[in-house]
This record gives C-alpha cells, sequence and structure tokens, in this order.
C-alpha cells in the first residue's frame, strides 16, 4: 500500500514570543511540518492578512492547505491534523506546554522588561 501524502502548505501567523505560538510552533516541530511563519507582531501587513483570512484578530491562527484554524493552542492544531489523517501519532514530546499562555514573569522576562509591582 502507498503511504505517500502530498507536502502540506502550512501558514502560522504567529507572536515571537507568546506561550500560545511558542505551542504551534512545538507542534510543528513534533512531526516535523514544514510550515511558514508569519509575525503579526512585528510586521502590520501579516496581522491584517490574518485578520482578513481568519475573520478575527486573535491568534494564533494556522492555515493548513488552505483550511483556517483561528486562534489556536498547539494541542488543537495537533487533534485537528491528526483527525484529518494529515500526520500519524507519535510519541514524540513536544519540549513546551502547547495548551497555554506565558505568565505575566514569562512576558516580563522575554521583553527584557524590569517587573513592575503596583501593590505598594
Amino acid at each position: 500500500m502507498d503511504d505517500f501524502r502530498p507536502p502540506l502548505k502550512i501558514i502560522s501567523y504567529l507572536k515571537p514570543h507568546c506561550g500560545w505560538s511558542r505551542g504551534v510552533r512545538a507542534v510543528m516541530a513534533k512531526y516535523h511540518l514544514a510550515h511558514e511563519e508569519r509575525d503579526i507582531m512585528n510586521d502590520p501587513q501579516q496581522r491584517a492578512e490574518m485578520i482578513q483570512k481568519s475573520g478575527q484578530e486573535l491568534s494564533p491562527c494556522v492555515e493548513v492547505n488552505g483550511h483556517m484554524l483561528a486562534d489556536v493552542s498547539g494541542d488543537e492544531v495537533e487533534t485537528w491534523l491528526l483527525a484529518q489523517g494529515l500526520v500519524k501519532p507519535t510519541g514524540a514530546m513536544s519540549g513546551v506546554a502547547t495548551d497555554r499562555g506565558c505568565s505575566d514573569a514569562e512576558h516580563t522576562e522575554q521583553r527584557g522588561e524590569i517587573p513592575v509591582d503596583f501593590r505598594g
């Protein structure tokens, strides 16, 4: 039986520093999926394209062969890919959380900010 599958065309609309975006990247790496990553924080045209294609402003968004998965976690992307038969289950670990955003501390650390405590 021939197990050939044509390559997937995947466009990931991600933020450079975001737990949700890290989760999507981790799923792509886990399944060795090539994807075109588009930075929606530093490139307004990419953000506008994401909004136009997805019909909403939240990220990450992942387009697979023309099908848009809007405002998704890495877990949701993985579940969809498996359900569509586009990837096969693997015991590989992703290495990062694929189901959550960053904590406030992670945001501060990634941006090089000094934490501020307003509680006096």
